[in-house]
Protein backbone atom coordinates (compact mmCIF):
# COMPACT_ATOMS: atom_id res chain seq x y z
CA UNK A 1 0.00 0.00 0.00
CA UNK A 2 2.47 2.30 0.63
CA UNK A 3 4.06 2.05 -2.24
CA UNK A 4 0.80 2.39 -4.35
CA UNK A 5 0.46 5.41 -2.46
CA UNK A 6 3.46 6.82 -3.72
CA UNK A 7 3.27 6.17 -7.09
CA UNK A 8 -0.31 7.57 -6.79
CA UNK A 9 1.12 11.19 -5.30
CA UNK A 10 3.68 11.14 -8.26
CA UNK A 11 1.05 13.13 -10.42
CA UNK A 12 0.61 15.54 -7.35
CA UNK A 13 4.91 16.45 -7.07
CA UNK A 14 4.90 16.84 -10.99
CA UNK A 15 2.31 19.64 -11.00
CA UNK A 16 4.24 21.64 -8.56
CA UNK A 17 7.66 21.02 -10.49
CA UNK A 18 7.76 23.79 -12.81
CA UNK A 19 6.30 25.95 -9.62
CA UNK A 20 9.55 24.59 -7.94
CA UNK A 21 11.83 25.48 -10.84
CA UNK A 22 10.85 28.98 -11.08
CA UNK A 23 11.14 29.78 -7.49
CA UNK A 24 14.94 28.54 -7.80
CA UNK A 25 15.79 29.93 -10.54
CA UNK A 26 14.40 33.15 -9.54
CA UNK A 27 14.19 33.47 -5.83
CA UNK A 28 17.54 31.66 -5.23
CA UNK A 29 20.01 31.68 -7.57
CA UNK A 30 19.91 35.56 -7.68
CA UNK A 31 20.56 35.67 -3.86
CA UNK A 32 24.74 34.63 -4.90
CA UNK A 33 24.53 38.26 -6.32
CA UNK A 34 24.55 39.79 -3.15
CA UNK A 35 27.84 39.39 -2.74
CA UNK A 36 27.92 43.04 -4.96
CA UNK A 37 26.99 44.85 -2.28
CA UNK A 38 30.36 44.15 -1.18
CA UNK A 39 31.99 44.64 -4.16
CA UNK A 40 32.72 47.68 -6.66
CA UNK A 41 30.96 45.98 -8.78
CA UNK A 42 31.75 46.84 -12.84
CA UNK A 43 29.92 45.04 -15.22
CA UNK A 44 32.95 43.52 -17.64
CA UNK A 45 34.53 42.01 -14.57
CA UNK A 46 31.54 40.30 -13.40
CA UNK A 47 31.12 39.42 -9.30
CA UNK A 48 34.52 37.03 -9.34
CA UNK A 49 37.18 39.51 -10.71
CA UNK A 50 35.34 43.18 -9.12
CA UNK A 51 36.84 44.71 -6.16
CA UNK A 52 35.82 43.76 -2.42
CA UNK A 53 35.26 46.54 -0.56
CA UNK A 54 33.70 45.22 2.59
CA UNK A 55 31.17 47.73 4.06
CA UNK A 56 31.93 50.57 1.98
CA UNK A 57 28.43 50.60 0.11
CA UNK A 58 26.51 50.34 2.80
CA UNK A 59 28.49 52.95 4.87
CA UNK A 60 27.71 55.00 1.42
CA UNK A 61 23.75 54.28 1.94
CA UNK A 62 23.86 55.61 5.35
CA UNK A 63 25.54 58.85 4.62
CA UNK A 64 22.51 59.39 1.37
CA UNK A 65 21.11 62.46 2.61
CA UNK A 66 17.82 61.26 1.35
CA UNK A 67 17.81 57.50 2.64
CA UNK A 68 16.48 58.65 5.99
CA UNK A 69 12.82 59.94 4.10
CA UNK A 70 12.90 57.11 1.65
CA UNK A 71 13.18 55.06 4.67
CA UNK A 72 10.32 56.72 6.54
CA UNK A 73 8.56 56.99 2.99
CA UNK A 74 8.17 53.16 2.84
CA UNK A 75 7.42 52.86 6.20
CA UNK A 76 4.36 55.19 6.50
CA UNK A 77 3.24 54.58 3.29
CA UNK A 78 3.42 50.46 3.97
CA UNK A 79 1.72 50.86 7.82
CA UNK A 80 -1.39 53.17 5.87
CA UNK A 81 -1.76 50.84 3.77
CA UNK A 82 -1.84 47.35 5.87
CA UNK A 83 -4.14 49.61 8.37
CA UNK A 84 -6.43 50.34 5.66
CA UNK A 85 -6.04 46.95 4.15
CA UNK A 86 -7.33 45.59 7.00
CA UNK A 87 -10.11 47.51 8.25
CA UNK A 88 -12.25 48.40 4.87
CA UNK A 89 -12.78 44.68 3.84
CA UNK A 90 -13.74 43.74 7.37
CA UNK A 91 -16.16 46.63 7.02
CA UNK A 92 -17.33 45.80 3.92
CA UNK A 93 -17.50 41.91 4.20
CA UNK A 94 -19.96 42.97 7.13
CA UNK A 95 -21.87 45.08 5.15
CA UNK A 96 -22.34 42.42 2.09
CA UNK A 97 -23.17 39.96 5.22
CA UNK A 98 -25.73 41.69 5.82
CA UNK A 99 -27.41 41.66 2.11
CA UNK A 100 -30.37 39.21 1.52
CA UNK A 101 -30.46 39.30 -2.16
CA UNK A 102 -27.91 36.29 -3.36
CA UNK A 103 -27.52 37.36 -6.70
CA UNK A 104 -27.04 41.17 -5.80
CA UNK A 105 -24.26 40.01 -3.17
CA UNK A 106 -22.52 38.11 -6.10
CA UNK A 107 -22.54 41.03 -8.39
CA UNK A 108 -20.99 43.25 -6.24
CA UNK A 109 -18.21 41.06 -4.80
CA UNK A 110 -17.28 40.36 -8.37
CA UNK A 111 -16.93 44.39 -9.02
CA UNK A 112 -15.27 45.24 -6.13
CA UNK A 113 -12.64 42.04 -6.98
CA UNK A 114 -12.13 42.87 -10.55
CA UNK A 115 -9.70 45.82 -10.34
CA UNK A 116 -7.41 43.21 -8.15
CA UNK A 117 -6.71 41.39 -11.52
CA UNK A 118 -5.75 44.30 -13.25
CA UNK A 119 -1.64 45.48 -12.75
CA UNK A 120 -0.50 48.76 -11.82
CA UNK A 121 0.52 49.49 -15.69
CA UNK A 122 -3.22 49.47 -16.43
CA UNK A 123 -4.17 51.25 -13.80
CA UNK A 124 -1.63 53.44 -13.70
CA UNK A 125 -2.85 54.92 -16.78
CA UNK A 126 -6.62 55.04 -15.97
CA UNK A 127 -5.98 57.03 -12.60
CA UNK A 128 -3.64 59.38 -14.35
CA UNK A 129 -6.99 60.78 -16.18
CA UNK A 130 -9.22 60.48 -13.51
CA UNK A 131 -7.21 62.19 -10.85
CA UNK A 132 -5.93 65.13 -13.83
CA UNK A 133 -6.18 68.10 -12.30
CA UNK A 134 -7.25 69.93 -15.42
CA UNK A 135 -9.43 67.25 -16.75
CA UNK A 136 -10.04 64.29 -14.71
CA UNK A 137 -13.74 63.44 -13.19
CA UNK A 138 -12.42 63.37 -9.68
CA UNK A 139 -11.37 67.05 -9.30
CA UNK A 140 -14.76 67.90 -12.06
CA UNK A 141 -16.66 66.31 -8.87
CA UNK A 142 -15.09 68.18 -6.27
CA UNK A 143 -15.39 71.55 -8.22
CA UNK A 144 -19.00 70.58 -7.91
CA UNK A 145 -18.67 71.73 -4.15
CA UNK A 146 -16.61 74.39 -4.79
CA UNK A 147 -13.26 72.45 -4.02
CA UNK A 148 -10.30 73.84 -6.20
CA UNK A 149 -8.53 70.78 -8.33
CA UNK A 150 -5.96 68.95 -6.30
CA UNK A 151 -3.13 67.36 -7.93
CA UNK A 152 -3.26 64.27 -6.53
CA UNK A 153 0.05 62.51 -8.30
CA UNK A 154 2.14 66.01 -8.21
CA UNK A 155 1.68 67.00 -4.95
CA UNK A 156 3.75 65.47 -2.22
CA UNK A 157 0.97 66.42 0.58
CA UNK A 158 -1.47 64.82 -1.23
CA UNK A 159 0.76 61.67 -2.86
CA UNK A 160 1.30 59.11 0.37
CA UNK A 161 -2.33 59.28 0.73
CA UNK A 162 -3.65 58.91 -3.01
CA UNK A 163 -1.45 55.91 -2.98
CA UNK A 164 -3.28 54.29 -0.18
CA UNK A 165 -6.71 55.13 -1.30
CA UNK A 166 -6.17 53.59 -4.53
CA UNK A 167 -4.17 50.47 -3.22
CA UNK A 168 -7.17 49.93 -0.65
CA UNK A 169 -9.43 50.43 -3.76
CA UNK A 170 -7.56 47.80 -5.27
CA UNK A 171 -6.99 45.58 -3.38
CA UNK A 172 -9.48 45.27 -0.80
CA UNK A 173 -12.08 43.24 -2.60
CA UNK A 174 -9.90 40.38 -2.01
CA UNK A 175 -9.62 40.56 1.75
CA UNK A 176 -13.37 41.15 1.63
CA UNK A 177 -13.69 37.53 -0.10
CA UNK A 178 -10.95 36.72 2.69
CA UNK A 179 -13.41 37.58 5.53
CA UNK A 180 -16.83 36.64 3.83
CA UNK A 181 -15.36 32.97 4.08
CA UNK A 182 -14.56 33.33 7.82
CA UNK A 183 -18.03 34.53 8.44
CA UNK A 184 -19.12 31.10 6.76
CA UNK A 185 -17.56 29.41 9.77
CA UNK A 186 -19.99 30.56 11.91
CA UNK A 187 -22.36 28.84 13.71
CA UNK A 188 -25.72 30.22 12.14
CA UNK A 189 -27.39 28.64 15.63
CA UNK A 190 -25.99 31.38 17.43
CA UNK A 191 -27.95 34.48 15.58
CA UNK A 192 -31.02 32.28 15.89
CA UNK A 193 -30.20 32.04 19.79
CA UNK A 194 -29.62 35.46 19.65
CA UNK A 195 -32.34 36.57 17.70
CA UNK A 196 -34.74 34.79 20.28
CA UNK A 197 -33.25 36.65 23.18
CA UNK A 198 -34.24 40.16 21.59
CA UNK A 199 -30.94 40.92 19.87
CA UNK A 200 -30.91 42.88 17.00
CA UNK A 201 -28.49 43.00 14.32
CA UNK A 202 -26.04 45.58 15.59
CA UNK A 203 -25.93 43.31 19.20
CA UNK A 204 -25.93 39.86 16.58
CA UNK A 205 -22.76 41.51 15.00
CA UNK A 206 -20.94 42.87 18.06
CA UNK A 207 -20.97 39.61 19.82
CA UNK A 208 -21.27 37.21 17.54
CA UNK A 209 -19.84 38.21 13.95
CA UNK A 210 -16.72 39.75 15.59
CA UNK A 211 -15.71 37.27 17.61
CA UNK A 212 -16.18 34.70 15.21
CA UNK A 213 -13.81 37.15 12.37
CA UNK A 214 -11.73 37.81 15.31
CA UNK A 215 -9.40 34.32 14.50
CA UNK A 216 -8.95 35.32 11.06
CA UNK A 217 -8.71 39.08 11.79
CA UNK A 218 -5.61 38.59 13.94
CA UNK A 219 -3.81 36.07 11.53
CA UNK A 220 -4.24 38.66 8.68
CA UNK A 221 -2.70 41.36 11.06
CA UNK A 222 0.56 39.49 12.24
CA UNK A 223 1.09 38.19 9.11
CA UNK A 224 0.81 41.53 7.20
CA UNK A 225 3.71 43.13 9.77
CA UNK A 226 5.87 41.37 6.91
CA UNK A 227 5.11 43.86 4.40
CA UNK A 228 6.30 47.07 6.87
CA UNK A 229 9.20 47.59 4.23
CA UNK A 230 7.26 46.37 1.31
CA UNK A 231 5.15 49.67 0.29
CA UNK A 232 4.48 48.74 -3.56
CA UNK A 233 7.35 49.33 -6.47
CA UNK A 234 4.53 48.73 -9.08
CA UNK A 235 2.14 50.97 -7.63
CA UNK A 236 4.65 53.53 -7.00
CA UNK A 237 6.83 53.50 -10.02
CA UNK A 238 3.51 53.81 -12.51
CA UNK A 239 2.01 56.77 -10.34
CA UNK A 240 5.82 58.90 -8.88
CA UNK A 241 7.89 61.97 -10.60
CA UNK A 242 10.46 63.85 -9.03
CA UNK A 243 7.84 66.16 -8.35
CA UNK A 244 6.75 63.69 -5.43
CA UNK A 245 10.36 62.18 -4.10
CA UNK A 246 10.01 64.10 -1.03
CA UNK A 247 7.32 61.94 0.08
CA UNK A 248 6.66 59.58 -2.35
CA UNK A 249 10.33 57.76 -3.16
CA UNK A 250 10.37 54.33 -1.29
CA UNK A 251 13.42 52.09 -1.11
CA UNK A 252 12.35 50.17 -4.19
CA UNK A 253 12.37 52.69 -6.42
CA UNK A 254 15.09 54.17 -4.57
CA UNK A 255 17.11 50.58 -5.37
CA UNK A 256 15.93 51.05 -9.15
CA UNK A 257 16.68 54.50 -9.73
CA UNK A 258 20.76 53.76 -7.99
CA UNK A 259 20.89 50.93 -9.97
CA UNK A 260 19.42 50.49 -13.26
CA UNK A 261 19.79 54.53 -14.03
CA UNK A 262 22.70 55.60 -12.33
CA UNK A 263 24.83 51.91 -12.50
CA UNK A 264 25.37 52.32 -9.02
CA UNK A 265 25.05 48.34 -8.78
CA UNK A 266 26.85 48.28 -5.91
CA UNK A 267 24.79 50.39 -3.55
CA UNK A 268 21.87 49.73 -5.10
CA UNK A 269 22.61 45.90 -3.60
CA UNK A 270 23.65 46.84 -0.57
CA UNK A 271 19.84 49.19 -0.05
CA UNK A 272 18.16 45.99 -1.53
CA UNK A 273 19.93 43.76 1.06
CA UNK A 274 19.60 46.30 3.98
CA UNK A 275 15.96 45.71 2.81
CA UNK A 276 15.63 42.02 2.73
CA UNK A 277 17.33 41.43 6.07
CA UNK A 278 14.88 43.78 7.98
CA UNK A 279 11.77 42.07 6.41
CA UNK A 280 13.06 38.53 7.32
CA UNK A 281 13.10 39.59 10.84
CA UNK A 282 9.52 40.74 10.42
CA UNK A 283 8.58 37.83 8.82
CA UNK A 284 9.87 35.54 11.49
CA UNK A 285 8.39 37.82 14.09
CA UNK A 286 4.93 38.13 12.16
CA UNK A 287 5.17 33.78 12.30
CA UNK A 288 5.43 34.24 15.74
CA UNK A 289 2.73 35.85 16.38
CA UNK A 290 1.02 33.93 14.11
CA UNK A 291 1.60 30.97 16.02
CA UNK A 292 0.83 32.52 19.56
CA UNK A 293 -1.98 34.13 19.27
CA UNK A 294 -4.05 32.55 15.96
CA UNK A 295 -2.50 29.41 16.17
CA UNK A 296 -1.27 29.14 12.39
CA UNK A 297 2.43 28.22 11.19
CA UNK A 298 4.30 28.19 8.34
CA UNK A 299 7.56 26.95 9.83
Amino acid sequence: MGMKKKLQEIPLHLMILPGIILTVIFSYVPIMGTVIAFQKFVPSKGIFNSKWIGFDNFRYMLDMPNFTSVLWNTIFIAVLKIIAGLIVPIIFALLLNELAGAFFKRTIQTVIYFPYFLSWVILGGILIDILSPSSGIVNEFLGVFGIKPIFFLGDDKWFPYTLVLTDTWKTFGYGTIVYLAALTGIDQSLYEAATMDGANRWKQMFHITLPGMLPIITLMTVLSLGNVLNAGFEQVFNLYSPMVYSTGDIIDTLVYRIGLVDAQYGVATAVGLFKSLISFVLIVLSNKLANKYAGYRVF
